[in-house]
């Protein structure tokens, strides 16, 4: 599986350019694999981004905005989206991956299904 996220590299916008640069350097910092698709470059990029973002997390007017995050075809969701998993230890849930044993995310899953269990 390969996550993908979307981004624009002459994007005008500071605040956008600082969360694809979030995204991207948490991902590398954690060793987890994605590809970088570049929506300004490549104008196939741009179409099937914007025609596979789902309806419900569209803007009300204008076209979604990236960072996108996608693992293989499945849309995993926005910049808002990741930063929550981030905040709520759940980024490798977000993205449809494995926690690596140890990690955060794994230590707070198994916690959590101990407390289910009682």
């Amino acid at each position: 599986m390969v996550i993908k996220v979307y981004i624009a590299s002459s994007s005008g916008s500071t605040s956008i350019k600082k969360q694809q640069q979030d995204v991207m350097g948490f991902l590398a910092a954690n060793k987890i694999e994605f590809e970088e698709c570049d929506i300004a470059a490549n104008e196939d990029n741009r179409k099937w981004m914007r025609e596979n973002v789902p309806e419900s997390f569209r803007p009300a007017t204008g076209n979604p905005l990236p960072p996108q995050i996608f693992n293989e075809e499945r849309y995993c969701g926005n910049y808002q989206a990741f930063f929550d998993a981030r905040e709520d230890n759940a980024v490798y849930a977000f993205l449809g991956l494995t926690a690596p044993p140890g990690s955060k995310e794994a230590v707070a899953l198994a916690r959590q299904q101990q407390e289910q269990q009682q």
